[in-house]
């Protein structure tokens, strides 16, 4: 069998977008739903949480077991999957003061393997009525927007 990437899908609409991008870094990936985890053996390289419709926030937002995916893998969080990570690691995420959905740029970038090669100013996608208002005591901030503080972390 060969490695693959898994991506836990949460409802988002560009969850195939995200996956057609793994496969052209030549990387087979799957997609399956976040409450049909498949069998997470050693061909497995890494998870990704896809983003969602839902706020983590809410009564019946979709959830998972993440100490058994994250005690053996690195995992990617994109948006509502990166709000999940927070929340659960004892962050904060707070409805957004301003949202930011569309096009954005960001305005501050860290050094940082994981944004190797991504420049100031570089555009991105947002599409997100919640924000993380504080981060987990062992995360790190490595890019934000001009109006979003965290867009993305370690």
């Amino acid at each position: 069998m060969h490695e693959k990437i898994i991506i836990l899908d949460f409802g988002s609409q560009y969850t195939q977008l995200i996956a057609r991008r793994v496969r052209e870094l030549n990387v087979y990936c799957e997609i399956h739903p976040f409450n049909k985890i498949p069998d997470l053996d050693d061909n497995i390289k890494g998870v990704i949480l896809s983003g969602g419709p839902s706020s983590v926030n809410v009564e019946d937002a979709p959830q998972i077991n993440l100490e058994s995916i994250l005690d053996k893998f690195p995992v990617l969080g994109i948006c509502y999957g990166a709000q999940l990570l927070v929340k659960e690691m004892g962050g904060v995420v707070s409805p957004s003061a301003k949202r930011e959905y569309g096009r954005a740029n960001l305005s501050t970038i860290e050094n940082s393997t994981l944004l190797k090669g991504v420049s100031n100013n570089s555009q991105v996608w947002m599409s997100h009525g919640d924000t993380v208002e504080k981060l987990p005591d062992n995360f790190e901030l490595i890019a934000g927007t001009d109006s979003i503080e965290v867009a993305a972390y370690k």
